[in-house]
């Protein structure tokens, strides 16, 4: 529902007091890290009085309206209402429940985003699980962050002004207010619509399934990994919970787990299925997004890295196939065992987690070692390509551009604050800005950049034709040279950052980062600016698939899964699956 907000833009400015022109250090990577130095004192001129503007009104956030955030992320709007939660499973009937409005990641935490906070000094590395990507590999960059706690994913949350949804507001932004069984809505699940059922057999980018997005736009509210929400497990606790903003028990012994994985099962996936673990456990397949419900403006980032506009086109090349195929099986102190050959030069990776490769090579031959999971037999597959013929994306000819207030250093691809005046010149207002006016005078505002975004922590309001943040406080001066009004109206900045008053941005802290490529763009480094990507695994042109099998050669002990005897407690257990042909629940098979 629209809400008109009513709000004074008064630009109070000091035109007694000029900027002057600043030096900053340029990156040595997409990580950068600046150290801001005093401007130069200036004469101070006669300040001449400046009237203040009207009253602006904001037309508000509305439905689905996009925000960038500052972990690089977006945060989507969930306008207040009602909505249908639960599908009456045996923990879950389906119930009426309000909720106020708020703000939710788009998609779930990458591995980009969550080193931002580790080198603020603010979050943990997570830990490296077996079969999950590799944290600090920049190949699995745009992936979903996993090896976390539940407290590890909350203090993330809260670096970013927020905190891990409840389980209301996680089942509306994946619902939405129709009760869709499914984020993209009744049919069926498929590999065009999500990462399940080992259709890839591990995490994939984070935005790689547009066409499974939920209502509201949001990726991933379906397969790729679980996510960790705030609220403490009960079974009852859905006949119990208030109607109006539900934030679960006070207590419990297990946090809720919500979503489904690379390995879910299709009669699994649906949306309303509830789900808990152990809350200091990780897994490889486990991750978050967090939801902010006060979004609060903090000041701009020093320094911002370049970007190529999307919009640009894959291209792909003619190449001849590798070779590859599987040579052996055998048993090995009780796990099995495949050995396949390959060609000298192909990259190749394994599809799933069931299976672990090394490679060596033997008598000239190029062999990859494959162990396949421990107690089953079990298929899986390795990718091999060609290199020299993976999809590439043409940015040839793009220009970098930078958001409002910005300016480009093409050497090096940084993206400097460099705030302008209020007052429109004879020419009005640079790129990026739009005019308001008021006592006769034009004032300039921050409006999209050349990409189309506006710059970090607001928002394009519609009505108000103008950048805005999300409190409403149309003033606050981002692209704007008024230190006085950004002091009083930035939130300060985030943790391992320090605002600094000359620039009138965030500085960060020795060892700190700057925000780095958004979730589908990569660090060019011809560009030096971030530019969109192809999906970043293996596969398409140049390559082929060999498919291995491994034999079962031990029985593990099942004392966890074996004794449930209800398929919905069973899929409730992230340690077990259903088996529909034995009618009975197992451990979910190691990695």
């Amino acid at each position: 529902m629209k809400n008109a907000r009513y709000v004074i833009l008064a630009y109070t400015m000091a035109l007694a007091f000029l900027l002057s022109a600043c030096g900053t250090p340029a990156p040595e990577t997409i990580v950068v890290v600046v150290t801001a130095t005093d401007a130069p004192a200036t004469e101070t001129p006669t300040a001449e009085p400046v009237p203040s503007l009207e009253p602006i009104t904001l037309g508000g956030p509305q439905n689905g309206e996009a925000l960038k955030w500052i972990d690089g992320s977006a945060l989507i709007y969930i306008p207040a209402g009602e909505f249908i939660m639960g599908d009456n499973g045996f923990d879950a009937p389906a119930h009426n429940i309000t909720l106020d409005g708020y703000w939710i990641q788009e998609t779930k935490v990458t591995n980009r985003m969550y080193e931002q906070c580790v080198k603020a000094g603010t979050c943990a590395a997570p830990k490296q699980e077996l079969g999950g990507p590799v944290f600090s590999n920049p190949q699995f960059a745009n992936h979903p962050v996993v090896g976390v706690t539940w407290d590890e994913a909350q203090a993330y949350c809260a670096w970013i002004q927020g905190a891990l949804p409840t389980e209301a507001q996680w089942e509306k932004a994946a619902r939405g207010t129709a009760a869709n069984i499914n984020p993209w809505g009744s049919a069926n699940p498929s590999c065009d619509l999500l990462n399940y059922a080992n259709c890839y057999g591990r995490t994939t980018n984070v935005n790689a399934y547009s066409e499974g997005k939920s209502p509201y736009g949001l990726f991933d509210m379906a397969g790729n990994v679980f996510e960790w929400v705030s609220d403490w497990y009960d079974a009852n606790y859905y006949s119990q919970s208030p109607s109006i903003n539900p934030t679960g028990p006070q207590s419990g012994q297990y946090r809720v787990v919500r979503g489904s994985s690379f390995e879910t099962a299709p009669e699994q996936v649906s949306s309303a299925i509830r789900r808990y673990n152990e809350q200091g456990d990780s897994g490889r397949d486990i991750g978050f997004r967090c939801a902010v419900s006060e979004p609060q403006p903090f000041a701009p980032y020093c320094q911002l890295t370049a970007q190529i506009p999307a919009g640009t086109e894959a291209v792909e090349t003619a190449c001849t196939l590798p070779q590859g195929a599987v040579v052996s099986n055998y048993c090995s102190q009780g796990d099995g065992y495949a050995v396949v050959n390959i060609s000298f030069g192909a990259t190749w990776e394994e599809r799933g987690t069931r299976i672990q490769c090394q490679e060596k090579v033997e008598g000239g031959i190029r062999q990859l070692i494959c162990r396949g999971p421990v107690g089953i037999e079990s298929t899986n597959e390795v990718v091999v390509c060609n290199p020299a013929c993976t999809n590439q994306v043409d940015v040839s000819g793009m220009n970098p551009v930078c958001p409002s207030g910005y300016t480009l250093d093409p050497s090096n691809g940084t993206c400097s604050y460099t705030p302008i005046l209020a007052q429109a010149g004879a020419g009005g207002c640079p790129l990026g800005y739009v005019t308001q006016e008021s006592g006769g005078q034009q004032f300039c505002v921050a409006a999209p950049d050349a990409g189309g975004s506006c710059p970090i922590g607001t928002y394009f309001d519609d009505l108000a034709g103008m950048c805005a943040p999300p409190n409403g406080e149309s003033a606050a001066p981002y692209g704007i040279d008024n230190p006085t009004l950004a002091a009083q109206t930035y939130a300060g900045c985030a943790a391992g950052y320090t605002y600094n008053e000359n620039f009138q941005c965030c500085q960060a802290s020795a060892g700190g980062t700057y925000p780095g490529c958004a979730p589908g763009y990569t660090f060019d480094t011809n560009l030096q600016a971030c530019a969109p990507v192809a999906e970043e695994e293996l596969g398409g042109t140049g390559c082929i698939t060999v498919r291995v099998q491994t034999f079962k050669c031990s029985t593990p002990e099942d004392k966890v899964c074996a004794p449930i005897q209800s398929e919905a407690h069973c899929v409730a257990n992230l340690s077990c699956k259903w088996n529909e042909k034995a009618d009975a629940c197992e451990l979910r098979p190691s990695p």
